[in-house]
């Protein structure tokens, strides 16, 4: 069994890593061959960052690449398509993934549709407005970050289920806490980043009143004029992701309550739980679905709210320790890749098997 799959972005990309790469030892012990061919590479995912420019010829490059392969029969048993196949064209684009009549199973994580349909500018909203409509009807099935985005991609596709980003919980590791402050830690990216600045004036002052440090990595260098005293900035890379989590003593995650940010699947929460770190989040989409209020942390609305989790847990050494365990435990159970893998590999496989072309092929 052969998938060919087109992912937005190289492995630089959490979504790649995430949502595609994790899984394929396990596709590959069930016989399954997965080729995937990003549009985008690592050059451009660095360019997000602040780590050098784009050259508008190679993404012009990249642009013709992907319409050359989807132009000629692909050889392959089903198509995996994320996120979706030409940013910012039109949608008879995202038609020419269904041409060939092979089966498509469409995932994604963000609420990718928002910036489309709500566009401010009334032409890109009639030009882009309902873009992946297409890509998603034509879909055998859709695989969903979270229920806000299941129930968007089930208005055309009925087949579509939820599937967690999830983790490695047998790389994601709890550690004993170290000898030095507390740390409230942050993972994210330079877009995300955005979520975290309305907090800043209640960090800083429970640093200087607690001794906490605060500990942002892959927020770019957008985030050096947000620096302050206890504010560590620190570069994101694949080697020393888990290790940076796991140094953090309680994980957050805010976020602004917005079309688009409800459309996220609360990646950092499912890293921090995995690691025994309790959480504070904003109680926006899958946050309130992942953290279980009073058990593996605290939803905060507003800054009052905010300082009273925290402030909690920076005094309470047990209760950190309590909701660690019990984050973990439920990181396992639903967010690991071991729970998640398996459900992946038999739809896929099923797809691929009721195809008429695998039955003839094997005739």
């Amino acid at each position: 069994m052969k998938i060919l799959a087109l992912t937005k972005y190289d492995r630089e990309a959490a979504s790649t890593r995430q949502r595609l790469l994790q899984f394929l030892p396990a596709f590959a012990r069930a016989g399954i061959e997965v080729e995937y061919r990003p549009l985008l590479d690592d050059a451009y995912v660095r360019s997000l960052t602040g780590a050098g420019g784009r050259s508008r010829l190679a993404i012009l490059r990249a642009y013709a690449a992907r319409l050359a392969l989807l132009l000629k029969r692909p050889d392959a048993d089903l198509l995996w398509v994320y996120a979706e196949t030409f940013p910012w064209l039109p949608g008879r684009f995202e038609r020419l993934v269904h041409r060939w009549r092979i089966p498509v199973v469409y995932d994604f994580d963000d609420a990718f549709f928002v910036p489309y349909d709500n566009h401010r500018r009334p032409l890109a909203r009639r030009l882009l407005g309902g873009k992946l409509e297409p890509l998603i009807a034509g879909a055998a099935a859709c695989t969903c970050g979270n229920a806000y985005l299941r129930d968007y991609a089930q208005r055309w596709c009925e087949r579509s289920m939820i599937v967690p980003t999830v983790v490695d919980t047998e790389r994601y590791l709890p550690q004993a806490p170290s000898a030095g402050p507390l740390v409230i830690g942050w993972i994210g990216s330079p877009t995300t980043w955005a979520n975290v600045r309305p907090l800043l004036p209640l960090l800083q002052r429970l640093h200087h009143e607690t001794g906490v440090r605060i500990r942002a990595v892959g927020a770019g260098r957008a985030a050096e004029r947000d620096r302050f005293e206890g504010l560590d900035l620190v570069e994101w890379s694949e080697a020393t992701e888990i290790a940076e989590v796991q140094a953090f003593s309680i994980g957050i995650m805010p976020l602004i309550d917005a079309a688009f940010q409800r459309g996220k699947s609360g990646y950092k929460l499912i890293q921090y739980m995995a690691c025994g770190l309790p959480t504070v989040a904003s109680p926006v989409g899958v946050n309130r679905d992942i953290v279980t209020e009073g058990s593996t942390g605290f939803l905060a609305t507003g800054e009052a709210e905010w300082e009273s989790a925290l402030r909690r847990l920076i005094a309470d050494a047990p209760l950190r320790q309590e909701m660690g365990s019990a984050g973990r435990e439920r990181a396992v159970a639903d967010y690991s890749l071991a729970s998640q893998a398996p459900r992946l590999v038999a739809l896929f496989s099923e797809l691929a098997a009721g195809r008429p072309a695998n039955r003839a092929r094997s005739a």
